[in-house]
């Protein structure tokens, strides 16, 4: 038997990754590469990534904690890619990349000198990620997209919330974070192509693509029979019961996915006469009658304690959980063992999800100030002293103030 041993290093060691990106879904994908051993260069704007500044809170004099979740495990370049100067120094990047991330708007690289087709003459192994919110092409190409506007143009926000009120955002931008969840893994798609091809391609990652995506099983259904999806808060189109109800000490969760579930459920309910109530027999029949089903199961959960409950109906196989605040899930014993809160530079942060069993992620360095590494990664590109201080003199690149005060 082949003993298999962990490989601290990370499975994608040696992978270079230039960081053009800013905001959310382009630095969490780079974040991604760059926790499973990517090195990579994020390079900054002067002017700073927007999200610097998207606090309170804060966790450092420049850095909001929101940045702070995106960016760790990156050395940090300050460079103004505007003039010529700055894309000198990016061609040089470049040179010897694998992988280039951006989100510019449409247009804004290929003014510079680095439109598609030329990044594919002059590099022709280099994996090109381009997240934009709509696309560069059709009807909507080259329009800004946030989240939340994508959320509401696809269709997303109106099958969210309850069936009474209004359409809602979903309470977390899922849209940019899947669209850099979905961008990592095309990244790895073209780069495991490469090493069969030894050619590098575009990976075109957009909000648009990722949010309708994210409309299963409503998109299905609706080209299946042509209904339009109502919202129906927490509860399932087609599965009941699957929803919120109040216990005695706040919201439970419970989901029955089946008619076995359903007698099981009912059994720790003490409500067993149910399941022999032909208008609740099978899952169809519990949808069609789910008004009158409701208010009886509302009256039986009402009496117990919501963790009680939950832990007494997953001991049987029915699915459920109380429903917990931000505060009790990151303080959770299971959330814990999961190593979903760690540890960086002393501070608890949100854990790596993606688990390798001998190549694990690693959390190794913090989120950098703008410029913390501009003299490093420019020395590493083989710029003298006097080049590098030439570049910051011109404020082509920048460092921290605290450097410009005290020279090295």
């Amino acid at each position: 038997m082949q003993v298999s041993h962990s490989d601290p290093r990370g499975s994608l060691t040696g992978v270079r990754v230039v960081d053009l990106s800013r905001v959310l879904a382009g630095p969490l994908c780079s974040q991604m590469l760059a926790d499973h051993g990517a090195q990579v260069v994020k390079v900054e704007p002067p002017a700073g990534d927007d999200t610097r500044a998207w606090g309170p809170p804060f966790v450092g004099e420049n850095m909001s904690a929101y940045f702070s979740a995106l960016n760790r495990n990156k050395a940090n370049l300050c460079l103004d890619l505007s003039v010529a100067e700055g894309q000198a120094v990016l061609a040089d990047l470049l040179r010897d990349a694998d992988v280039l991330v951006e989100n510019f708007k449409s247009g804004t690289l290929g003014r510079w000198g680095f439109a598609e087709e030329t990044l594919r003459e002059r590099y022709p192994r280099l994996v090109h990620c381009r997240i934009t919110g709509f696309g560069v092409d059709g009807p909507m190409g080259a329009m800004p997209g946030y989240d939340a506007v994508v959320q509401a143009y696809s269709g997303l926000m109106s099958i969210n919330g309850e069936e009474e009120g209004p359409p809602l955002r979903i309470g977390v931008p899922v849209v940019d974070m899947v669209t850099g969840a979905y961008a990592a893994t095309g990244i790895l798609l073209a780069l495991l192509d490469r090493a069969r091809t030894g050619l590098g391609q575009l990976v075109d990652s957009t909000l648009i693509d990722t949010a309708v995506s994210l409309l299963h099983p409503h998109s299905s259904a609706h080209l299946a029979d042509g209904r339009i999806p109502a919202r129906t808060g927490s509860a399932h189109p087609t599965i009941a019961p699957y929803d919120t109800f109040p216990a005695a000490d706040g919201p439970i969760f419970i989901g029955v996915g089946n008619d076995q579930q359903f007698r099981r459920f009912l059994a720790v309910l003490g409500a067993d006469h149910l399941a022999e109530d032909p208008r609740f027999s099978t899952n169809a029949d519990r949808l069609a009658n789910l008004g009158e089903l409701r208010p009886l199961l509302d009256e039986c959960v009402c009496r117990y304690d919501r963790h009680s409950l939950a832990k007494e109906l997953l001991a049987q196989g029915v699915p459920a959980s109380a429903v917990n605040n931000v505060a009790e899930a990151l303080s959770d014993p299971h959330v814990l063992h999961r190593r979903m809160v760690a540890e960086e530079n002393g501070e608890p942060v949100v854990g790596i999800p993606i688990k390798l069993s001998r190549s694990p992620g690693s959390i190794r360095a913090a989120p950098r100030d703008r410029g913390a590494d501009t003299r490093r990664v420019l020395a590493g590109l083989g710029y003298s002293t006097e080049r590098v201080d030439a570049l910051v003199n011109a404020g082509v690149a920048q460092v921290p103030r605290a450097e410009v005060d005290h020279p090295l």
